[in-house]
Protein backbone atom coordinates (compact mmCIF):
# COMPACT_ATOMS: atom_id res chain seq x y z
CA UNK A 1 0.00 0.00 0.00
CA UNK A 2 1.37 3.47 -0.71
CA UNK A 3 1.51 5.42 1.67
CA UNK A 4 -0.60 8.48 2.01
CA UNK A 5 1.03 11.75 1.50
CA UNK A 6 -0.85 15.41 2.97
CA UNK A 7 -1.01 18.62 1.13
CA UNK A 8 -0.47 21.46 3.53
CA UNK A 9 -3.28 23.89 3.26
CA UNK A 10 -2.36 27.50 2.34
CA UNK A 11 -0.51 29.30 5.04
CA UNK A 12 0.03 26.32 7.08
CA UNK A 13 3.63 26.10 6.01
CA UNK A 14 4.02 29.61 7.65
CA UNK A 15 2.66 28.65 11.06
CA UNK A 16 4.88 25.43 10.87
CA UNK A 17 8.33 27.19 10.07
CA UNK A 18 7.37 29.60 12.68
CA UNK A 19 6.75 27.29 15.23
CA UNK A 20 9.76 25.37 14.29
CA UNK A 21 11.92 28.06 14.58
CA UNK A 22 10.60 29.01 17.81
CA UNK A 23 12.88 26.19 19.59
CA UNK A 24 15.95 27.22 18.14
CA UNK A 25 17.70 28.87 15.04
CA UNK A 26 18.05 26.53 12.00
CA UNK A 27 18.76 26.49 8.52
CA UNK A 28 16.80 25.90 5.73
CA UNK A 29 17.65 21.70 5.69
CA UNK A 30 17.21 21.61 9.69
CA UNK A 31 13.47 23.08 9.32
CA UNK A 32 12.66 20.32 6.70
CA UNK A 33 13.85 17.64 8.70
CA UNK A 34 12.63 18.41 11.85
CA UNK A 35 9.19 19.16 10.06
CA UNK A 36 9.15 15.91 8.28
CA UNK A 37 10.68 14.03 12.05
CA UNK A 38 7.62 15.82 13.98
CA UNK A 39 4.91 14.78 11.35
CA UNK A 40 6.25 11.16 11.27
CA UNK A 41 7.48 11.34 7.96
CA UNK A 42 3.68 12.91 6.66
CA UNK A 43 4.96 16.70 5.81
CA UNK A 44 8.29 16.65 3.08
CA UNK A 45 8.80 20.12 2.46
CA UNK A 46 10.15 20.87 -0.69
CA UNK A 47 12.90 23.29 -1.27
CA UNK A 48 10.48 25.17 -4.17
CA UNK A 49 8.11 25.44 -1.02
CA UNK A 50 10.16 25.91 1.64
CA UNK A 51 12.80 28.73 0.70
CA UNK A 52 10.01 31.23 -1.05
CA UNK A 53 8.50 30.98 2.16
CA UNK A 54 11.26 31.78 4.16
CA UNK A 55 12.06 34.81 2.09
CA UNK A 56 8.82 35.88 2.30
CA UNK A 57 8.58 35.27 6.54
CA UNK A 58 12.17 37.11 6.37
CA UNK A 59 10.41 40.05 4.14
CA UNK A 60 7.67 40.44 6.47
CA UNK A 61 10.39 40.73 9.58
CA UNK A 62 9.10 37.33 11.28
CA UNK A 63 12.56 35.89 11.01
CA UNK A 64 16.01 36.79 10.37
CA UNK A 65 18.92 35.58 8.84
CA UNK A 66 22.76 35.02 9.13
CA UNK A 67 25.24 32.72 7.29
CA UNK A 68 27.09 30.29 9.34
CA UNK A 69 28.44 26.86 9.23
CA UNK A 70 26.25 23.65 9.10
CA UNK A 71 27.12 20.42 10.98
CA UNK A 72 29.10 19.31 7.88
CA UNK A 73 30.97 22.24 7.87
CA UNK A 74 29.39 23.80 4.62
CA UNK A 75 28.13 27.46 4.78
CA UNK A 76 24.54 28.07 5.72
CA UNK A 77 21.74 30.63 6.10
CA UNK A 78 20.77 30.04 9.68
CA UNK A 79 17.20 31.63 10.57
CA UNK A 80 15.62 32.70 13.90
CA UNK A 81 12.31 34.00 15.29
CA UNK A 82 12.24 38.06 15.41
CA UNK A 83 9.97 39.62 18.18
CA UNK A 84 7.48 40.25 15.27
CA UNK A 85 7.12 36.71 14.31
CA UNK A 86 6.76 35.48 18.27
CA UNK A 87 3.82 37.49 18.02
CA UNK A 88 2.82 36.37 14.59
CA UNK A 89 3.22 32.64 15.68
CA UNK A 90 0.98 33.61 19.06
CA UNK A 91 -1.95 34.84 17.02
CA UNK A 92 -1.61 31.86 14.42
CA UNK A 93 -1.55 29.16 16.85
CA UNK A 94 -4.88 30.34 17.99
CA UNK A 95 -6.53 30.74 14.44
CA UNK A 96 -5.22 27.34 13.35
CA UNK A 97 -6.95 25.29 16.85
CA UNK A 98 -9.94 27.95 16.56
CA UNK A 99 -10.17 26.66 12.72
CA UNK A 100 -9.25 23.04 12.99
CA UNK A 101 -11.55 23.09 16.26
CA UNK A 102 -14.64 23.98 13.96
CA UNK A 103 -13.67 21.56 11.09
CA UNK A 104 -13.43 18.79 14.03
CA UNK A 105 -17.37 20.08 15.02
CA UNK A 106 -18.65 19.60 11.57
CA UNK A 107 -16.78 15.91 10.43
CA UNK A 108 -18.70 15.10 14.07
CA UNK A 109 -22.26 15.77 13.03
CA UNK A 110 -24.73 13.20 12.37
Amino acid sequence: MAKDTTDLLQGTLDLLILKTLSLEPMNGWAISKRIRQVSNENFDIKQGSLYPCLHRLEEKQFINSEWGTSENNRRAKYYSLTKLGRKKLSTETEVWKRFSGNVELILQMS
